[in-house]
């Protein structure tokens, strides 16, 4: 076996391009057996003893082996902590500072063999998940008849003709070539778009329906969480599309400014998110009239005309309605935006925002990510489910062109 091993990594290294690899290992664990052989006679404790009873124990000399040995051993983050300890002269509070650094060390060792086991974490989770809801099924055969409904929903919406002027749901409905375009022709039924129109339409679910999918049922107080966040940027981004229109691009121009704006709306929309929404954009409205005023004056430039402010706080009251003409066409775009984000990703989405949303592009990254995660997630337990189900809905070469446990 012996020999087997040296013959197979001669090989390896005489390969065209040699491959390295094995060879690698070899050095780290060759490395890693001097690293504590070495560590094992530095701190020789009977040694140590010795010495400390005889009075013959340096410490300089000590502390300065176990400093370097944890500047070659600690995470790039930690080397500026390590060398601020080479300036400590005080035995007592080197050696204070040393554990301390040696704790951070040690989570950092956690941290990463956490990560390095995420994979078949994650793995086992996805497993356990679907054994257990198998457990359920063969108990209850009938447990996957709302998700099946669910999905004969979102294709029956994805085959029918586009309106001329799509609300919400129906402009999430639209194929998705880009954020910033609409498509001209429906593309044909996958089970991609199907599922992706499925996870849309639970964002705009109605909470008096009970018809809630089955294999979604453990996520729904996560997705209620996405549904009130994009509810939220739906009303900022909404806010500030209106503001700019009166404070023209001076003021946002400014990244400053703009940041302002956002922070401020959003902290009176988190703090009035238990009260009628009417009564949040109320308050929102006169506070950001009230600062579009102040920096106009901060600036040097006209502010706002008393009938300017008076529209002005008009228009983001408006905000407050579902039907609110600005508060809609923002409504269709992040939507549609999201719709993309399970189609094409999150970044290559981001590339081609419609207008009204680049202002609030990192939190619709931000979102955007949370909902491919929930959802992918979710398909790769229930993948096999969707399948058998998308088999009844759509032409048998659509399916096989499409694996839904590959989405």
């Amino acid at each position: 076996m012996h020999d087997a091993f040296w013959d197979h990594l001669k090989e390896r290294l005489s390969a065209t391009p040699p491959d390295f690899s094995c060879a690698l290992e070899l050095l780290k664990e060759i490395k890693e057996n001097r690293l504590r052989s070495e560590i094992e006679e530095a701190l020789d404790m009977d040694l140590l003893t010795q010495e400390a009873e005889h009075g013959a124990l340096n410490v300089p000399h000590l502390s300065k082996y176990i400093l370097n040995m944890m500047t070659l051993l600690c995470a790039p983050v930690r080397d500026e902590a390590v060398q601020k300890l080479e300036n400590i002269s005080d035995p007592v509070w080197l050696l204070r500072g040393i554990f301390q650094v040696l704790g951070l060390m040690k989570m950092d060792m956690v941290n990463y063999t956490i990560q390095s086991l995420q994979p078949q974490l994650q793995e086992h989770s996805i497993q356990y998940e679907r054994a257990k809801f198998q457990d359920l099924l063969n108990k209850q055969p009938s447990l996957l008849d709302h998700t099946a409904r669910w999905l004969t929903r979102a294709a029956a919406q994805l085959s029918a003709p586009p309106p001329s002027a799509p609300d919400a749901a129906d402009a999430a409905s639209s194929p998705c070539s880009s954020p910033g375009e609409a498509a001209s022709s429906p593309e044909p039924l996958s089970p991609t778009l199907v599922l992706s129109q499925g996870f849309l339409n639970l964002l705009l679910w109605d909470p008096e329906d009970d018809e809630f999918p089955e294999t979604l049922l453990t996520d729904r107080a996560r997705l209620q969480e996405l549904e009130a966040q994009l509810r939220q940027l739906t009303i900022l981004a909404s806010v500030l599309l209106v503001s700019s229109s009166f404070s023209g691009s001076v003021l946002f121009g400014s990244p400053q400014f703009v940041d302002k704006l956002k922070r401020v709306t959003r902290a009176l929309l988190e703090e009035f998110k238990s009260r009628p929404e009417e009564e949040a954009v109320l308050t929102v409205s006169e506070q950001v009239a009230q600062e579009i005023h102040q920096s106009l004056k901060n600036m040097g430039l006209a502010a706002l005309s008393s009938d300017n402010t008076a529209s002005l706080i008009g228009q983001l009251q408006d905000v407050a309605r579902k039907e609110n003409c600005v508060r809609s066409v923002i409504d269709q775009r992040i939507h549609l935006f999201l719709k993309c984000c399970l189609v094409l990703g999150v970044q290559r989405s981001l590339l081609d925002l419609p207008g009204g949303l680049t202002l609030i592009e990192a939190e619709l990254a931000e979102l955007g990510q949370k909902f491919v995660s929930l959802t992918h997630h979710n398909q790769q337990v229930f993948g096999p489910y969707y399948t058998e189900i998308l088999k009844s809905l759509l032409p048998p070469a659509q399916v096989l062109e499409t694996e839904v446990a590959s989405l």
